[in-house]
This record gives structure tokens, sequence and C-alpha cells, in this order.
């Protein structure tokens, strides 16, 4: 962007004071956003204030309105739930009870509010905010404050963070606690699927979600359920029927195991409940197949918060405190929210009418309205949900007679096989046939290469690593063979999935296009590796698994040290020379650096770290957190930054080291990268299909421009297909990095939170935007 950037320096909260509650259902990383908000708060010299049990607190004063100090929010953000409490206030929805919550606000000078909730705690905000004038007056009138009070005090400024596991907020892409969730579900149903597959069972799994069908949909998504309940879309009449059709064929076709997911709110389009205990007893008569329901119930409020709320909760507060510093008395309440990676400003009370829209619309049966209203990101998890779970019979399926390879390229990342899963059926429903190539461009070089079927790919999107088999070697040495194998197995189009080495891949056939005719194909790139250095895309497939991987690894090695006292601990994190994992995992784990190659350092930084350690022992908070990317500099390895800190900390703290290596690289695919892969390559199936039709002439594909060798990456709040060929000049070749890199911007915010005096470029934030005009192709930072 060729803006100025602007700094919030020239922001103080001198002689200001925020308060910060959470209000309503609990959710994971209310904390990491409470303690963001007090965090930022201090740093710009607010006061701050802990409101304990939400309104009611707030109604109650005394104790429960508190000032609080840096410490007070340490070790909160690996815990779940609101360590400030919540509860349901009746008292406040009365006048008297906020003409009181307003008396006890003014007795401290409290005039900003950050409330972390559902839109009910929300409108309840607004409406306070509305009536402050109103109730001052009334206060003076009462003689409980004197007329310079009401002058001084004359606005009280208000921004909400949403904090609820169901999504239900219209204007956001993800709310805070909704990932978390998701892992919870799918930790859960992959328990299951092993003793489902076990004795041949169907299992009804009950998620929350009274009005909102999110959970349960992105979850079926996930696990490639057989069958999904979701209030906003109620099966058509007859679905009894269609339903025990389907789980039948799918026993025939040797499938072991039927899932299917209900939301607590499902109904029938007669508006009638559709209850888990209804579909077991349906098909338990129907079919006679052993079936058992489990409830998930507050488990999926439970548990420790993912990488990706901490990340979006320390965000939104920190945006939380610049938009109430920034606040006029002519500025609407506002929501801070997320589209795509952003963080964006949004009015409330826009949101919640379109949230109560949505309602509204469910209630008069208007459901295709509904789906619509919901967004973009929910609208298309819908429709990648019907396409993939269902196979048409033969009959109805078009025939093209393409031919579409996919392989994967380079080093495993979890959700590669999600996304094979979805190229396989998207490209069968397309009418292509399918060829899996195992062991990538080595392979496809040896001939391995066969017909895979729908039925094959069933299972794929919880398995973690590459089923089809990976390999870093380039194309380039193995040209003439890997077109011969493309002659002869007629091959019309390419998917290949991968990290950096598929980007190169696939620009090498672009170049060897000259000389084979063979490469004269739609080829089409999905990003997919632990380290996100691929050009072009913000986010790589399998990042988010590496990152909650290493989040959880690092919340071990704290609670470790919370014995000993005094110790640090430094972790070396994988990521090539691209420092995302150790940036954005030492945001989440709340580490108190993170050293990276992007941005160099020397030996006095490294003595001002120390120092900066040696001054937070003194405190109650005794230990500490460093990370390391691998190859952030060549001399100052782990072991010298380990040396470095033992030697200068002696007396003060002690030492400890830890290289986290190929567990990042493991593990079960997180909910994220599971809808991720499952998105992104249904989308580049679609692509291809298009790209195949446009340059079919005579008989044949010739496709021989730039953009028929494409990327498909999410930039900021899209996803884009770009030529791989005009990437080439956005990118390190030396160090396999992207010139540009987005979430160097977030840099600060770790430093920030960790208590180092750093610049922060706001210019990003701060236009308050309007719910209709985010763009509706917003595919999210969500899933």
């Amino acid at each position: 962007m060729d803006h100025q950037p602007k700094f919030f320096e020239n922001l103080s909260g001198a002689g200001k004071a925020i308060a910060v509650l959470t209000s309503g259902g609990d959710a994971q990383g209310m904390n990491a956003a409470v303690r963001a908000v007090v965090r930022m708060g201090i740093y710009v010299n607010a006061k701050v204030y802990f409101i304990y049990e939400g309104y009611q607190g707030m109604v109650d004063g005394g104790d429960n309105i508190v000032e609080v100090s840096w410490e007070s929010v340490s070790s909160i953000l690996q815990v779940g739930g609101t360590v400030i409490g919540s509860a349901r206030c009746k008292s406040f929805r009365t006048r008297e009870g906020r003409l009181q919550a307003a008396f006890n606000l003014l007795q401290r000078g409290i005039t900003n509010l950050c409330v972390i909730g559902g839109d009910g705690s929300l409108t309840g905000a607004n409406l306070f905010r509305e009536e402050w004038n109103g109730l001052l007056e009334e206060l003076a009138q009462k003689g409980k404050i004197d007329a310079e009070a009401v002058k001084k005090y004359a606005y009280l400024n208000i921004v909400g963070m949403v904090g609820s596991i169901d999504n239900d907020f219209c204007g956001t892409d993800m709310t805070i606690g909704t990932d978390s969730a998701l892992h919870r579900i799918i930790e859960v149903v992959d328990a299951i699927m092993t003793t489902a597959q076990s004795h041949q069972r169907t299992f009804v799994l009950e998620v929350m979600g009274r009005h909102c069908g999110y959970l349960a949909l992105v979850s079926a998504l996930a696990c490639g359920a057989d069958w999904v309940f979701i209030p906003e879309y109620p099966p058509e009449e007859g679905w009894e029927d269609s339903m025990c059709v389907k789980l039948s064929e799918n026993r025939a076709r040797k499938k072991r195991l039927n899932i299917i997911i209900v939301a607590e709110g499902a109904i029938d389009c007669h508006n009638k409940p559709i209850t888990s205990e209804k579909v077991k007893d349906l098909v338990v008569q129907r079919l006679g197949f052993d079936t058992r329901v489990t409830i998930l119930g507050h488990v999926q409020r439970g548990g420790t918060p993912s990488a990706f709320d901490r990340i979006l909760a320390s965000r939104m507060g920190v945006e939380a405190v610049l938009a109430l510093l920034e606040a006029t008395p002519d500025t609407p309440a506002c929501v801070v929210s997320l589209s795509g990676n952003q963080a964006v400003r949004l009015p409330l009370m826009e949101c919640v009418q379109m949230t109560q829209e949505v309602q509204k619309a469910m209630d008069e049966g208007r459901f295709l309205e509904a789906v619509r209203l919901r967004g973009r990101s929910f609208e298309n998890n819908l429709n990648t949900y019907k396409l993939l779970s269902h196979k048409k019979p033969d009959a109805e399926l078009p025939k093209t007679n393409f031919n579409v390879a996919v392989l994967n390229v380079g080093a495993p990342a979890a959700g590669m096989n999600a996304a094979v899963r979805a190229a396989v059926r998207v490209g069968m429903t397309e009418g292509h046939k399918i060829f899996a190539v195992i062991d990538g461009f080595e392979g496809f070089a040896r001939g391995k290469i066969k017909e895979i079927s729908w039925g094959d790919v069933g299972g794929w999107t919880g398995q973690g690593g590459s089923i089809l088999g990976t390999k870093r070697t380039l194309p380039a040495k193995y040209l003439e063979k890997i077109a011969d194998q493309m002659r002869t197995n007629n091959i019309n189009a390419l998917m290949v999935i991968g990290g950096f080495e598929a980007f190169e891949s696939c620009l090498q056939l672009h170049e060897a296009r000259a000389n084979f005719e063979e490469f004269r194909v739609p080829m089409c790139v999905l990003p997919a590796t632990i380290s996100n250095n691929v050009p072009g895309t913000d986010y790589c497939l399998g990042t988010d698994t590496a990152l909650n991987a290493i989040v959880e690894t690092c919340d071990r090695i704290k609670q470790s040290a919370s014995g000993t006292k005094r110790r640090v601990f430094i972790i070396e994190t994988m990521g090539g020379y691209c420092g995302y994992l150790a940036n954005m995992g030492a945001l989440a784990a709340g580490a108190d650096a993170a050293y990276i190659f992007e941005e160099q350092f020397d030996i006095r930084e490294l003595q001002a770290n120390v120092e900066h350690l040696t001054e937070k022992m003194k405190t109650s908070i005794q230990r500490g957190l460093v990370l390391r990317n691998e190859n952030c500099n060549e001399n100052y390895t782990t072991d010298f930054i380990y040396q470095l800190y033992s030697e200068e900390g002696k007396g003060v703290f002690d030492c400890r080291k830890n290289v986290l290596g190929h567990m990042q690289q493991g593990g079960a695919p997180s909910p994220f990268d599971r809808n991720f892969g499952t998105k992104i390559s249904a989308k580049a199936m679609q692509w291809i299909s298009k790209k195949l039709k446009e340059t079919y002439r005579k008989g044949k594909v010739f496709a021989n421009t730039d953009d028929s060798v494409c990327l498909l990456g999410m930039r900021r709040r899209n996803l884009v297909f770009q030529p791989v060929a005009e990437l080439k000049s956005e990118t390190d070749f030396v160090h396999r990095i992207p010139k540009e890199q987005w979430w160097l911007k977030l840099r600060p915010l770790m430093k920030i939170l960790a208590k180092y005096k750093t610049s922060y470029d706001v210019s990003d934030s701060g236009q308050l935007e309007h719910v209709a005009m985010l763009p509706k192709e917003a595919e999210t930072g969500a899933i």
C-alpha cells in the first residue's frame, strides 16, 4: 500500500479509564482478548479495570470493579473460559439496574467499555450507551453526582468483541471460540471413528448450535459425515427415505461406519425439531443398523483455546483499545471483527440487526434467504458439503473425456489428503477421470500413476501426512519422462498440491512448454506447507496444524517451569527461512521474544532481551519463553542463544532449550486445515474444468497462456488465481520466501504484549466499514 504509515504512538490513553467485561456464554479465547485489552490499555498509559461477573458485577459495583496491572493477566492466555467470570443479568435489563451501573462506573471515571460477548450482551451495551446522558442527568437530579461530572463524563464509548462458539454473529468471519469448539468436536469425531469402524456402527452426534448450524456444518465437512441437519437448511420432504438409502448405499460400498451430525436446533421444513434420538430411532427401525447417540454438550465450550482463537482474540483486543482511543461522541458503537485476515470495525447495531434478520428469515420459513444472510463463507461451506457428500449415479454424471492428474510435491503437510479427496470427488462430479500420481514428480516419471475413484478417498480428510506420497524432487531433470507419461495416460490437466517446490515445479513446466507440447495444459498449484512460505498466498495448507502443535508444546513447557520458577526456555521451530511459525507461535503462546530471519538482529538486541527477562524475573511472573526460527541467523544458533542466556542470566534465571523438529509436520489435521484444503481444492478443480472447456480445440487441449498455470491463494479477503509467471517477481528464490509477507505487520503486537516499547503501524485499522460493504467474496481467515 502506498499510503503513509500511521503509527499509534500519537494515540495516548493518558487520563482515560477502560473497563473490560465478559458476558453471556463463555468461549475459549476470551482470556486472550482480556489479556490483550489490559496490556494494550496499560501500554498507552490508560487505567484498565476488570468488571467481574459481567453486567451483574457492573450493577453490584464494589469489589467487582477492580483496577488491574500488567501481571494481573499473566498465564491466562492458555486458559479456556473467562477468568473474570460471566453471568446472565436480569437487573441490567431494567433502567434502575443501568442507573446503578452508570453510577458505579462514574465513581472510577470509567467512560470506555470493552464488552466481550454475544449479540445479546452487545445489544445491552449499545442501549446503555444511548441512555448514558439521560442516566447522568438522573443521577445529578438525585444529587448522586455534580454538574461538573455530567460535563466531564458526557459520553460513553463502547467497543464489542464477539465471543461465541456458535459463530452466529453476522459481519464477522469467525467469532472468538468457534475454532476451539471445532477442535473439541473433531477430537471426539476422530476418536469415535476408530470404535465405529471396529464394530460397523452408525453414530449420531449432536453438537451445539440452537439457532446456528455453523459448528454442525463445518464439522460435517471436516470429517466427511454422511448426513448433517442444521436449522438454516432443513431437509426436503421425504428426507427419511433419502437418508436411509444413502446410509445403506455407503454400507454396500464396504464403508464400515456412518456418521450423522445433528445441530441441537435442527428442524424439518415444517419447523418441527429433528432430535438426535429421532434420527437414531429412524435408522434402527428402517435399517436395523447398530446405532449410538453421542451428545457433545459443554465439552465444546471447554478446553484450551486453539492457536487461531488466541491470535484472533489478541488482535481483536489490541484493535478494540485503538478503537476506544480514537472514538468521538459521533462514532457509533462498533464491533471489532475479522474479514479474511484483516481486522475491521463495523457498526455494532448493523451487525445485530443482520443477525436478527437471519433468525426472522428462519422463523418465516425463508431458508435460502437465511443461508445467504449468514454470509459467503457459510454458503460456500454448505455448497461444498453437498457437492462432496453424495455421489450421483454414474448415469447422471456428465462425461467430458478429460483426464486430470493430482499429485503431492515437497514435504508432507496436514490437509493434503483432504485436498486430494475434494479434487477427486469434485473432478468426478464435473465428469472427468481423475488420476493419482504416487510420490510426486519422481513417481510421475516412473509411471506410478493410477485412476482413483470416489470410494478410494473416503475417510481421507482426517488423515495426516500425504497418503499419495510426496517427494521434494523437481520435474526439471525428468521432463522427457514426465511428458511421455502425460502422453501415454492422455493427461489434460494437473493439480499440484505442495509447498515451495510445487510452485517451482509448475514454473519449470510452464517454462518447458516451448519444448514439450504435453505441458500445454491447465495446471493449478494449491499451496500446502507448514512453513507458510509460498508466494501468492497469506495462508498455506498445513500451517494451522503445525502452529497448534507448537503452541500445545509451548503450553506444556511453560507449565513445567511453573514449579521450578525463574526459568527461560529457548525453543527452535521449523519453517526454513520463513519466520511465520516462530512469530505467530510466539504471539499465541505468549512468548517474550521470537528471532526470525526477516527481521535481522544483533548482539545488542540479544543483550536487551536478556535484560528484559532479568527485569521480568523480579515480578511475580518468573518464567520466560523465547522462540527461534531454525534459519534466523547462521551464527546465532539455538545453542549460541542458549549459552548466551545461560551465562548472562547466571544467578537470576536458568535456561533450557528444546528443538521441536518433525513433530510440527505430523498429527491429524486441524479443522481449519481440513476445511481450507477441501474448499480451495474444490474451487481449483472447478477452475480446471473451466480452463479445459476454454482451451479444448479440434479434439485436443491447447493451453499456452500464462493464465493457464495458476496458484490459488488467499489474499487479504479473497481467494484468487494468480499466474505463477507473475508471482516470480514477488519471490526471493535464494531464501524460498515471498518478498513481502503480511504477518510481519503483526510482529509489533507480540512485542507490545511482551512489554517491549515498539512502533505499530495502524494504517489498516480505524476505518469504520458497513456490513453490506464487506466483499461478498470474503472467504476467510475463517473456515
